[in-house]
């Protein structure tokens, strides 16, 4: 069971062909799905006491596939597909000469170039949407998230076909959601995302990250009680979350750069564009246990990705850098912001790929 499945679970019960409750949710004519960034099921389940709430609610765990990041896991949910049908394969990867930042639309790195015109999202992501499915079927679609986020290239990408509300707080985000369903056969989309960069920050656990989880406990709180007859709340995240504490920074180490071309992914993931066969091996070794560092093939073959159309193979490295425990790969250089976090995420260890599944019927 994985992310790709919430959101066609969810339109079975409003009636749009093709949509199957495969996650065998309850139905509803009016449904809010809210994805609280960074909230994993295995953190959920040690800070309980700090969400009461969605700590009470009924549901289950499923996968939020691979790799488990926010830009990813957003395709997996408005697609219904996993990363190697969609083509969003992680926080950053190659579109032809070009290191695509998904989750800003722009060059990766210290270049941070806007290509929303060079690489048109609609074309980088061509897949119709759930939403779009859904709103030709007559369901009234809404997605509520802050107000930038409405013209970005991930929004065009992967959330078309919904109407969307910018929100500016918890205030608008709770009472936006509900607003939304004043129509018969309603859906609507919410986001929040700052227990994810707190948890970056301040990494998931600490002071900071638990009282903004009380926060977000008592907004899941306020958007169900809020909730008309007839109708889902249902909750869920895009990915958990490690501290880190072992760093290799690839922008000063001369032995991982032989034979590297390109490097993308995130500290989590890396996906190396080679010029060499010898790679793998100087990777493999100097990285030890910290890792799984693999050949594209295995990867794909192994299912880390779902099926992989020939869109997506092309954007995933010729060898892929899985970290394990505690261990990232920084750039300390080209990605000096994103080195100096605590919290990560991407990889493939239970504490990034399991999210909750929460739901309460009205």
């Amino acid at each position: 069971m994985t992310i790709a499945e919430v959101v066609p679970s969810l339109l079975s019960g409003l009636a749009v062909p093709g949509a199957d409750n495969t996650l065998d949710l309850p139905s509803a004519r009016r449904v809010v799905l809210l994805l609280v960034d960074g909230l994993g099921h295995e953190l959920l389940r040690e800070y309980a006491e700090h969400a009461p709430f969605l700590a009470g609610l009924g549901g289950r765990e499923i996968n939020a596939g691979f790799p488990s990041t926010t830009a990813t896991s957003l395709a997996s949910i408005g697609t219904g597909l996993l990363a190697g049908e969609h083509g969003i394969v992680g926080y950053s990867f190659a579109v032809g000469d070009e290191v695509l930042n998904a989750l800003t639309w722009s060059r990766a790195g210290n270049d941070h170039g806007d290509l929303r015109k060079l690489l048109v999202p609609e074309v980088v992501q061509p897949h119709p949407t759930l939403f779009e499915r859904a709103a030709a079927a007559g369901v009234a679609v809404s997605a509520v998230a802050p107000l930038a986020q409405r013209t970005s290239g991930l929004t065009r990408a992967v959330l078309r076909g919904s109407w969307f509300r910018g929100a500016a707080g918890f205030g608008d985000l709770a009472l936006g959601a509900v607003a939304a369903l004043e129509q018969d056969r309603s859906f609507c989309y919410a986001y929040h995302g700052d227990l994810d960069m707190i948890g970056h920050i301040y990494g998931a656990g600490s002071n900071e990250w638990l009282l903004q989880l009380e926060f977000v406990d008592a907004l899941a709180s306020r958007i169900a009680a809020r909730m008309p007859p007839d109708s889902l709340f249902v909750v869920t995240a895009d990915h958990g979350m490690i501290t880190a504490d072992d760093r290799i920074d690839f922008d000063t180490e001369p032995l991982l750069w032989q034979g590297v071309r390109v490097i993308a992914g995130d500290p989590r993931v890396r996906y190396l564009h080679t010029e060499s066969d010898e790679v793998l091996a100087v990777w493999r070794e100097f990285l030890g246990d910290r890792a799984d560092v693999v050949m594209k093939e295995d990867a794909v073959e192994a299912g880390w990705f779902g099926p992989v159309s020939p869109l997506a193979l092309d954007r995933i490295g010729d060898v892929v850098v899985a970290m394990k425990n505690s261990a990232v790969v920084v750039r300390g250089q080209a990605e000096p912001v994103l080195s100096k976090l605590n919290g990560f995420h991407g990889s493939r260890t239970r504490q990034e790929l399991a999210i909750p599944l929460l739901f309460r019927a009205s």
